[in-house]
């Protein structure tokens, strides 16, 4: 038995999240790719993610793996992937690894990127993978207040509610906000996220950008671990999981 990893990116613009639904007619990147996959290899193949993103939601470097029984080169299981897997998803990178390797339960840190396009007018380019922002942005503000979210804290403040009961104590290792000429991007380097975490900082980072949360918002908003005093979750197209470490 071989475990393979594949490294792939995808525009979650048309999908229903990375993670099979129940629901009927929700097409999603993890079931597209096990149905080629499957369709490849001649048996019935389960992917392992390193973790869901969600509908809307973009990856350069999302990882998977999984089990088969087939002695098909490596390079000629990426070619036929790619030339069968719709145009919005793609397999950068494939590789086999070692029996115990799990995409998941073995990632040590994940980078998420939001990009926000803080123009006048909505530009064609990168519209899909950006949100419009027409309101002008105290970007240098938005960085300063950022830096209360790195290091080991309960971020309670910034998740939505989910079905399962998570530890809300994460370990944000980076967070750094850049401007190039009103595209400014907000990257996130965390052990792990809660879920819409990251979109849920984000909006925080937007209103206080605004000036409707003053100085010092962001500390207080961390400390409340109280969901309802934080800022609305910032739209899924802004945002990409840029890669995954382990």
């Amino acid at each position: 038995m071989r475990n393979i990893k594949l490294t792939i990116e995808y525009d979650g613009t048309n999908y229903s999240g990375w993670q099979i639904q129940n629901k009927h007619r929700s097409k999603t990147i993890q079931e597209t790719i096990e149905k080629v996959l499957s369709k490849v290899l001649r048996e019935k193949i389960k992917i392992i993610g390193s973790g869901r993103t969600d509908a809307g939601v973009h990856a350069l470097g999302q990882v998977a793996n999984f089990n088969t029984h087939s002695k098909i080169t490596l390079e000629k299981l990426q070619k036929a992937l790619n030339a069968l897997l719709p145009e919005d998803i793609a397999v950068s990178k494939i590789e086999e690894v070692v029996s115990g390797f799990h995409s998941r339960f073995q990632a040590r840190s994940k980078l998420y990127r939001y990009v926000i396009l803080n123009k006048k007018y909505p530009a064609v380019f990168p519209r899909q993978q950006s949100y419009f922002c027409p309101y002008p942005l105290d970007v240098s503000l938005m960085r300063s207040e950022s830096r209360c979210l790195e290091g080991k804290h309960n971020f309670k403040a910034f998740a939505a509610s989910d079905k399962k009961e998570r530890d809300p104590v994460k370990m944000i290792r980076q967070i750094k906000v850049k401007d190039n000429r009103g595209l400014i991007t907000i990257d996130i380097e965390a052990s792990g996220f809660l879920y819409n975490m990251a979109r849920n900082i984000v909006g925080t980072l937007l209103e206080i950008g605004r000036g409707y949360f003053p100085r010092g918002s962001m500390k207080r908003i961390l400390l409340s671990k109280d969901r309802t005093k934080a800022g609305p979750t910032a739209p899924a197209r802004g945002l990409t999981l840029i890669r995954v470490d382990y």
